[in-house]
């Protein structure tokens, strides 16, 4: 049996990421970017008062106090969106609003908390303090300069990177196209999901499961449904799924006289590995289907959720080109309950808790076996517990794989 990054490198081994495409920017939050993002212009692209207040020359301001307020003309106005027409001179001031243009001849804002008024309309303005010269000034290229570098390629778009590439014009954005993903259940027990079971059946779940991890991994999803124990049935839709970027099925892949999806692998492309030293999750097949890879996923629903975050998942996300690809990994102090550890990897389902400034992480509640899929519900870690003998104690430091991006704490 391979490793887990044994297995997880010759997957990833087989995979290239897609084309570009344009989006909006306002279309492409949580899209990947497929070429780097440059400015081509300044920010601020001009100098802009930071206050509410008076553009002055900070020489007219020097030795102003509340004890000897200096003086001076006031010779207009400038809104955010104007330009001041004109130039402001020696002895002279503009009222100014925040964000409007610096008047040419000025070279500083005193805000108007520091300044007294008399007379109604344009008069005078009395200065109470001095202004340095650039005081409460934005100056052109303060936050980004042209050629800098906004966002690089393979990273992903937040809101935080919509704001930044809105403010210097980068409209469309070009982004990584979606890569197809189909989804493809396996077995005579499965019920689709809206039907009633019949005698000796279940409720198919990890089909409606697959389509929301691929959704949530930037992936399309592309449900074909289930295929039953049928070598003709099964060799049908697997000819329908060359026309993904990525193949996932889920059962077919042990050792049982109906685990078919191995023997189609072998006759329709080939298959480059079928067991891993993980638990849950061992029977993972991996191998291609002409050109489209294809990953066979465990039918239990657990093991079909851990393989798809170890496998499934960053198969995806190297279809993207995002530059980070897998979940990350932190340290916490497990809690609670003791875990024994078995003769392969094990991957425990958790809830993690920053409770007194420490990570801490408690098992999810109920038995962590392979087909209890209430211990997936609310599971923001996958605890790495290394094989071998021995047990790990409550208190003892783990890793864990941080499953949510944006991570609820303690138990939901």
């Amino acid at each position: 049996m391979l490793t887990v990054e044994e297995a997880r490198a010759r997957i990833l081994a087989r995979i290239t990421p897609l084309d570009g495409e344009d989006v909006p920017l306002t279309a492409a939050l949580g899209r990947i970017l497929a070429a780097d993002a440059v400015s081509g212009e300044n920010l601020p692209a001009f100098a802009n008062s930071a206050m509410d207040g008076y553009a002055l020359r900070a020489a007219d301001a020097r030795g102003a106090s509340e004890q000897a307020p200096v003086r001076l003309r006031l010779a207009g106005e400038v809104p955010a969106g104007r330009v001041y027409e004109g130039t402001v001179g020696p002895g002279e001031a503009v009222r100014i609003l925040t964000g409007a243009p610096l008047p040419d001849g000025a070279d500083t804002v005193l805000q108007q908390e520091l300044t007294e008024v008399a007379g109604d309309g344009y008069g005078y303005v009395s200065l109470l303090a001095e202004a340095p010269a650039g005081n409460n000034v934005r100056h052109p290229g303060e936050d980004v300069r042209v050629g800098q570098l906004l966002v690089p390629k393979g990273a992903e778009v937040g809101p935080a990177e919509v704001a930044l590439l809105a403010a210097l014009g980068v409209h469309p954005v070009r982004v990584t196209r979606r890569p197809r993903v189909a989804i493809l259940s396996t077995g005579d027990e499965l019920a689709p999901l809206g039907e009633t079971p019949g005698p000796g059946q279940i409720r198919e779940s990890n089909g409606p499961y697959l389509v929301a991890a691929v959704t949530r991994a930037g992936g399309e999803p592309w449900p074909l449904g289930i295929a039953r124990d049928r070598a003709d049935e099964l060799r049908a839709k697997l000819e329908r799924a060359r026309e993904a970027d990525l193949v996932l099925t889920s059962g077919g892949v042990s050792v049982g006289d109906y685990d078919l999806v191995k023997q189609m692998l072998n006759e329709q492309g080939g298959i480059e590995f079928w067991r891993v030293r993980m638990r849950p999750g061992k029977p993972v097949a991996f191998g291609a289907l002409g050109t489209t890879p294809i990953l066979g996923l465990p039918g239990n629903p657990v093991s079909a959720a851990v393989t798809f975050e170890l496998f499934g998942r960053p198969a995806i996300r190297t279809l993207l080109g995002a530059s980070q690809v897998e979940r990350p990994l932190v340290e916490v102090v497990l809690e609670g309950t003791d875990i024994t550890r078995v003769d392969r990897r094990l991957f425990g389902r958790a809830w993690l808790d920053s409770g007194a400034g420490t990570l801490g992480a408690r098992t999810t509640t109920g038995d962590q076996g392979s087909h209890i899929i209430s211990s997936l519900r609310g599971a923001t870690a996958l605890l790495v517990i290394a094989e071998g003998e021995g047990v790990v104690r409550a208190g003892e430091r783990v890793p864990a794989l941080l499953l949510n991006d944006a991570m609820p704490w303690g138990q939901p």
